[in-house]
């Protein structure tokens, strides 16, 4: 039995990933909140004929907390897509006045509801919102590092179609799994291409060519963005990246050694989390492969930043300087 709740039901990226959760074997409850239209949402999906039970939560005024509480209570696994959109010119730091406010409050939810259950954010900036989550987390005394994850897989999924778009006649998206650290923002998202099985065929590229691929995976929301035309960003292939870390997560309950990469708080609490947390000049929070478990992030893989080449280096330094401006910006959102 396990409960997973959808903070953003109704929106562009909780609509799709709500259709992919209800369709997901291993939940047996789905919960939909959001402030507009989710119960029309819950009723459209609650006529699928999978297991799953689904019910919709919607606020009846401003100051009514008891939609949200009801949504959560008992909670597995919480995702949170919840949010403004991106629109032509804004970046993700420009969301934040906006967004940061709305993940504190549902993050305080799921404090008093829900405080043993995975976290999984969405919600732009990443960079930022993730610290926000841990630190009214912490405010509440509730706070498990190892169950907090920024989802960053539409890094990882961009990653490995655009290499296969490269390559087309030698290659496609599924014989990829490539490595992407740092964050959830332009220059901050670093795809390792020198490892694993991108390696060879990345080998073969020009200097121009490389920069140019990692160029479009930094940026690839902007493509999404554009060709809305100011109607919104990406919400299909983010609800496809949300869900493929939680399938993961809930495969993680009864498998042993599922392995992917997220923005996490490098607490010491955490295998390999001090180690990657040198390498990464002190930074609290950053993206790497971790291995996952019913307890949750169970390792930090953090020996693909010594493995990375230097040209990879030079833009982790990058990641670096921007993530720490990020992430204090989340932290003093809170603190302050």
């Amino acid at each position: 039995m396990v409960k997973v709740t959808v903070c953003g039901a109704a929106g562009g990226i909780g609509q799709p990933l709500s259709l992919l959760l209800k369709l997901n074997a291993n939940i047996s409850e789905l919960s939909l909140f959001d402030v507009v239209n989710v119960p029309g949402v819950g009723a459209d999906l609650g006529h699928i004929c999978s297991d799953s039970k689904t019910e919709s939560f919607l606020p009846s005024s401003k100051e009514d907390k008891s939609a949200l509480a009801s949504s959560l209570k008992g909670s597995d696994l919480v995702i949170i897509p919840a949010g403004v959109p991106r629109k032509p010119g804004m970046t993700r730091d420009d969301l934040f006045n906006i967004n940061a406010s709305i993940v504190r409050d549902l993050a305080q939810g799921i404090a008093e509801n829900c405080p043993d259950a995975f976290v999984l954010i969405i919600s732009n900036p990443v960079n930022s919102t993730v610290p926000i989550v841990a630190e009214t987390l912490k405010k509440n005394k509730v706070f498990n590092p190892k169950k907090l994850f920024g989802v960053t897989t539409l890094d990882i999924v961009r990653s490995n179609t655009f290499i296969s778009q490269v390559f087309s006649g030698e290659s496609k998206p599924t014989d990829f799994d490539t490595i992407v650290v740092g964050g959830h923002s332009g220059e901050t998202i670093v795809p390792l291409y020198s490892l694993g099985k991108s390696a060879d065929l990345y080998s073969k590229l020009s200097e121009d060519d490389k920069a140019k691929l990692i160029h479009r995976v930094q940026f690839g929301g902007d493509e999404v963005v554009q060709a809305k035309n100011g109607a919104g960003s990406a919400t299909l292939s983010m609800a496809y990246a949300g869900y493929k870390l939680a399938e993961s997560i809930l495969k993680a309950f009864n498998e042993p050694n599922v392995v992917e990469c997220t923005f996490l708080n490098l607490d010491d609490s955490i295998k390999g989390a001090a180690e990657a947390k040198k390498l990464v000049g002190g930074l609290d929070f950053f993206s790497l492969p971790v291995v996952l478990s019913k307890d949750g992030i169970a390792e930090v893989k953090y020996d693909v930043l010594t493995k990375a080449n230097a040209d990879e280096q030079k833009l982790l330094e990058v990641a670096k300087e921007q993530l720490a401006k990020n992430i204090e910006k989340g932290v003093k959102f809170i603190t302050n």
